[in-house]
């Protein structure tokens, strides 16, 4: 393992912390906020330099045509089958909650499955399209209990584990999807 990182540097109006993320072409990139100290970055990459490694030899090992990459094209070709799933699916599981909402809406989201807005709207990603059905309802069943916990406190994760007992399993294997 080598000993310095080679990375790019994003400094950032809207980042609250330090971000990292490994590319699928091996690019490191951190993002952050502007002021922050460059010793304190240095300290972050040192400490998570295991696993950026671990990234780094995970890219290099896996085909690349099986890392999805997305187009606007792919968007516009998936966004009507994303909205009659999401449909269909809110419409399911708010049988047994009962909130309710004001519109549904499909979006090309770079960095985010789903959000729920204070105007009580549900944005899901489009590409929960290509997600197993188990995964799929995590993320519409969380945006749902959104509605009505706008937080992730005990109160919500019990919302939530209503529906999904085994949500915290489900959490940990949407992190092996990407973008």
């Amino acid at each position: 393992m080598e000993n310095n990182i080679s990375y790019t540097h994003k400094k950032s109006n809207r980042a609250k912390r330090v971000r990292l993320s490994v590319h699928c072409d091996g690019r490191v990139v951190v993002t952050s906020p502007f002021g922050l100290e460059q010793s304190i970055i240095e300290k972050f990459l040192a400490d998570k330099r295991q696993w950026i490694w671990d990234k780094i030899q995970f890219f290099k090992s896996v085909d690349r045509k099986v890392i999805g990459t997305f187009s606007t094209k792919d968007y516009w070709e998936n966004k009507d089958k994303a909205f009659a799933l999401v449909h269909e699916r809110v419409r399911f599981y708010n049988k047994i909650y009962n909130f309710s909402f004001n519109k549904i809406f499909i979006k090309n989201q770079k960095t985010r499955w789903g959000s729920c807005s204070s105007k009580q709207n549900l944005n899901l990603n489009y590409k929960i399209l290509f997600l197993p059905p188990k995964q799929q309802d995590y993320i519409i069943v969380h945006e749902i209990c959104h509605l009505t916990e706008f937080n992730h406190s005990k109160k919500f994760w019990a919302l939530v584990e209503k529906i999904l007992p085994d949500y915290l399993d489900i959490k940990k294997e949407i992190r092996n999807f990407r973008f």
